[in-house]
């Protein structure tokens, strides 16, 4: 039998070496699909940060017109309870002796202050005052609101702030003196307490003004802000008066912000 010739493996295909043309296509698709990859998370990103921006310029523009459709007993409530708005973390109590007709700000301000103002414009000034429940002060709480757009209130805050013009005896809002109320005799000379807050979020200024119901003159002011400062010995620190018109500007701002979420969400729907 013949003996049969060993049998030689065939050799492996040879597998063509990838060319440089090749590699380089290769990788440019890998770039590309990381690209559009990235670009698909950065554009879902930058999609959704023109609806944040669009809803904070509608509940801007809806600030301007809130004031027609919230009653005005929202905003100034007959009565008032806040618990630890006092000195010492008292409950405090007001009641509501009279509202202004809204109007425009003419009278509202010392000059100083409304020249300070007047780049914001004024579209509306709403008024209220209150007394306290031993009739013994009187807060005027007023809510400005402004003809500017968001970059208006910013630039007036960010002066407001560099400049304390909050802070300035020269610069305050003037009273609202109801008729035939403990409150008739409330004027420019009685003023011993006050707080200005210039709100961004809304085209609006919120203050507060307060002093003696007796309509005792002589109190040097001072601004809310120092008179709730601890150890703080001054007649309108020790009178409560700072607290006053903190806890009462406080409330308003707090309120408007409140009607403009509710009217913002409800315009949504």
């Amino acid at each position: 039998m013949p003996a049969t010739p060993p049998t030689t493996a065939a050799a492996p295909p040879t597998v063509p070496r990838r060319g440089p043309a090749r590699t380089a296509a290769a990788a440019a698709c890998l770039v590309l699909g990381v690209g559009l990859i990235g670009g698909a998370a950065a554009g879902s990103w930058l999609a959704g940060a023109p609806d944040r921006s669009s809803a904070a310029q509608r509940a801007f523009a809806q600030g301007r017109t809130l004031w027609r459709t919230v009653p005005v007993d929202e905003f100034f409530p007959r009565t008032l309870h806040l618990a630890g708005a006092g000195p010492g973390g008292a409950d405090r109590d007001w009641t509501r002796v009279g509202v202004a007709p809204d109007s425009g700000c003419d009278g509202a301000f010392d000059p100083l202050l409304r020249k300070a103002l007047a780049p914001a414009g004024c579209a509306r000034l709403l008024r209220a005052t209150y007394t306290d429940a031993t009739s013994t002060t009187v807060t005027t709480v007023g809510l400005l609101v402004t003809a500017t757009d968001d970059q208006g209130m910013r630039a007036l805050r960010r002066r407001f702030s560099a400049e304390h013009l909050d802070e300035r005896t020269d610069l305050m809002p003037r009273p609202y003196a109801p008729p035939d109320t403990v409150a008739e005799r409330f004027g420019d000379a009685q003023r011993a307490s006050w707080r200005i807050t210039v709100l961004t979020d809304a085209p609006a200024v919120v203050y507060a003004v307060t002093g003696f119901a007796d309509a005792r003159t002589g109190t040097p002011p001072q601004p809310a802000g120092r008179a709730v400062a601890p150890g703080a010995t001054t007649a309108p620190a020790q009178a409560g008066l700072g607290h006053e018109a903190t806890a009462l500007a406080g409330h308003l701002e707090r309120t408007l912000r409140e009607a403009l979420r509710a009217a913002t969400e409800e315009s949504a729907r």
